[in-house]
């Protein structure tokens, strides 16, 4: 941690713990690999310990953060000359703006609080032709649900929307003891490609969350019972998806073959 921002004191309303194990520091930096050509953008830089280690490596870096405090506190960091700030909150920050004024694709790292982590992947989908990867730490149990398999009990309509979109790998464990404060999970970080080819097209993402919202909703019911008002078993069949199986035991691209059915009938009765 850098010893001018020593002292201050995390707001738990903004989800803030810190990172603090240098060894893990390091890896993260290893991982992410930056080069001083790359657009590297940093949500929430915190106390520094990524931001500094990056700034040796960089000549300048991207940095958004919301809190004033911790704004205010990195003005008085030797490496601030070279940051790029955004004082914003980054569920309603224009990525695509940021890509075009850059001329180049995003990288884009950082240690997510767990209240905003769905939400800002599930965010970044409509950005993904400006990104070129993600790195993020999140609370471990959304890590799993994001890169979870049919059959798996943690596979659901986050594991489903993701999939569909991006490409995800989880790098390591990271304890709890690596962070001030010390929270109560273990945390993932992860890696966040997007696809270059969607299973599921952009404008068909709202009925992708909508049918994976009622094919979840009741877990117990097979496909033809939940999703009843959508398709028929007739047309199940004919995609060669079993219409008795449950919603978890349905795949990314066989709930991606759905999406194209509804949207073609959809159009076809316009």
């Amino acid at each position: 941690m850098n010893r001018i921002l020593q002292g201050y004191i995390p707001k738990k309303y903004l989800g803030q713990n810190f990172l603090q194990d240098r060894d893990i520091i390091n890896k993260i930096i290893n991982l992410i690999n930056p080069k001083k050509e790359d657009s590297l953008v940093e949500i929430g830089p915190g106390l520094s310990a990524l931001t500094e280690p990056m700034c040796n490596i960089l000549d300048n870096l991207i940095v958004i953060e919301v809190d004033c405090d911790i704004l205010n506190l990195l003005k008085r960091c030797i490496f601030y000359n070279k940051l790029y700030i955004f004082n914003s909150n980054v569920i309603n920050f224009d990525f695509k703006k940021l890509s075009i004024q850059r001329n180049n694709a995003l990288r884009i790292f950082g240690n997510i609080p767990y209240n905003i982590s769905v939400q800002l992947i599930l965010y970044l989908i409509q950005f993904r032709e400006y990104i070129l990867d993600i790195h993020f730490m999140l609370q471990k149990e959304v890590a799993d649900r994001l890169v979870a398999l049919p059959g798996n009990k943690k596979y659901g309509r986050l594991s489903i929307i993701t999939q569909s979109y991006y490409d995800i790998n989880i790098e390591f464990i990271i304890p709890p003891d690596a962070f001030f404060p010390i929270p109560k999970i273990y945390s993932s970080f992860v890696t966040i490609t997007p696809k270059v080819f969607p299973l599921c097209a952009w404008e068909k993402m709202h009925i992708l969350k909508e049918i994976t919202f009622f094919a979840f909703r009741h877990r117990r019911k097979i496909l033809k019972n939940s999703l009843l008002h959508y398709i028929s078993k007739k047309f199940l069949i004919n995609l060669n998806i079993n219409p008795n199986l449950r919603a978890e035991n349905i795949s990314v691209k066989e709930y991606c073959k759905i999406v194209d059915i509804i949207y073609s009938l959809k159009k076809y009765n316009k």
